[in-house]
């Protein structure tokens, strides 16, 4: 690491590692990043910019794992979630809000009868499996392998603490592979509760896979025809792609769709979305939690919905995303690296052919960038937000030049 560049980074790092087990942990840990070349704390940001606690500026790709759609501290977004605190947070019981944003949900979502709250991706991922347990009266969860639906016991990608009795009802079946969605019904027939998929593979460590014709309609079918419930994972491309849920996007409508990141612009919200159908098993399923209702996350959620619908961000986050694929393909081939190009535009992702799952381009073309004040990752998926403009994607496209330039130099 930079000694100057880095040297707020490394002291707050050492002094995190003496009173923080690893210091970081979870998904922004060091160690998923390129060693030495990356800041690991951050000061402040505003629109597509952040900057880093020793003052280095970065365009943003990652938009905190994609919570930031419209950009860093929105001003319409912001301001809600300001009023919202002057009349206070966290009450004995939801405020108006709470019924705002649900009546909101249900009205955006096409299929949707109902909306429920939590803060995390985890909480609703977990939550919507126990209802389709309560509502079948089965016990199996099919999923998709190496697909992340958050770090409860049940679908962590890390087992350590966890017991093979918290997976003994979870069963995995391939992405886009319909036949080994057939062998793992027939193994589990008649206690088969749901099948969870997301609108498209964005596993890390993997090239986004989009679905292929008839994969999701077949799930749906299947789900119809034996009283599975279908649970759409829309926590991570959620409010992306359409802002009536990415199966409206993709060609499926599911039985339940749960929802985080981009909701709320950054500030701690998750939901559920149901069918009317589930209402029952939805109202018997205790789920809560003493922060769950707080009421400034909801009325930023609010505001963040209805700014990107008068700003048709989703469009403008497809048209920017396109623009900037476009360019890192005409770079790559400049200087004859062959990449990958995956998912869609607004959740962009690029791999190196020759590394052949390696990363170890990836790697130094994510240092590069950095270096050139512009922050991705090198195998997990990318993220845009509203604030990204013409103007950034030149930008960006300034600093992936060079570091194409040197990726280059070792052919």
């Amino acid at each position: 690491m930079e000694p100057d560049r880095f040297r707020e980074t490394q002291a707050l790092f050492a002094r995190a590692l003496a009173v923080v087990p690893g210091g970081i942990y979870g998904h922004q840990t060091p160690a998923m990043l390129v060693p030495g070349a990356y800041p690991y704390f951050f000061a402040r940001g505003e629109g597509a910019r952040i900057w880093d606690v020793d003052g280095n500026e970065y365009l943003d790709l990652m938009c905190s794992y994609g919570p930031i759609v419209l950009g860093h501290n929105h001003p319409r977004v912001e301001e809600a979630a300001r009023h919202q605190a002057a009349e206070g947070n966290c009450f004995n019981g939801p405020g108006r809000v709470w019924v705002e944003l649900a009546e909101h949900l249900v009205a955006l979502t096409p299929w949707a009868a109902w909306a429920a709250f939590a803060k995390n991706g985890s909480d609703v991922c977990t939550w919507a499996t126990e209802v389709a347990r309560a509502a079948t009266g089965r016990k199996k969860v099919l999923v998709a392998a190496g697909a992340y639906h958050g770090a409860h016991a049940w679908c962590t990608p890390v087992p350590d603490g966890t017991t093979p009795e918290d997976r003994a009802h979870v069963v995995p079946y391939r992405y886009n592979d319909l036949a080994s969605v057939d062998a793992a019904l027939a193994r589990h027939m008649g206690d088969v509760a749901a099948i969870m998929v997301s609108p498209f593979r964005h596993d890390a460590f993997h090239d986004q896979e989009m679905p292929a014709p008839g994969f999701l309609p077949g799930l749906r079918e299947r789900c119809d025809r034996l009283g599975a419930v279908l649970i759409l994972d829309d926590v991570r491309a959620g409010f992306r792609l359409d802002l009536r849920g990415s199966g409206e996007a993709v060609g499926v409508r599911p039985d339940l769709s749960c929802y985080c990141k981009a909701l709320g612009n950054g500030h701690p919200i998750a939901a559920c979305v149901g069918c009317e159908p589930l209402r029952d098993a939805a109202a018997r399923v205790f789920f809560t939690g003493s922060y769950w209702t707080s009421a400034v996350p909801m009325a930023a959620a609010l505001a963040c919905l209805r700014e990107l619908e008068a700003s048709d961000g989703i469009r403008h986050m497809a048209a920017i995303g396109t623009k900037l694929r476009g360019g890192l393909e005409r770079q790559a081939a400049a200087h004859r690296l062959e990449v990958r190009s995956s998912g869609p535009p607004a959740i962009p992702f690029m791999t190196f052919v020759a590394d052949q799952g390696s990363f170890e381009r990836s790697r130094a073309f994510a240092a590069a960038c950095i270096a050139h004040g512009v922050y991705l990752h090198p195998h997990h998926n990318w993220f845009l937000s509203t604030a990204v403009g013409e103007a950034e994607v030149a930008r960006i496209l300034d600093a992936t030049e060079e570091a194409f330039r040197e990726v280059a130099r070792w052919q």
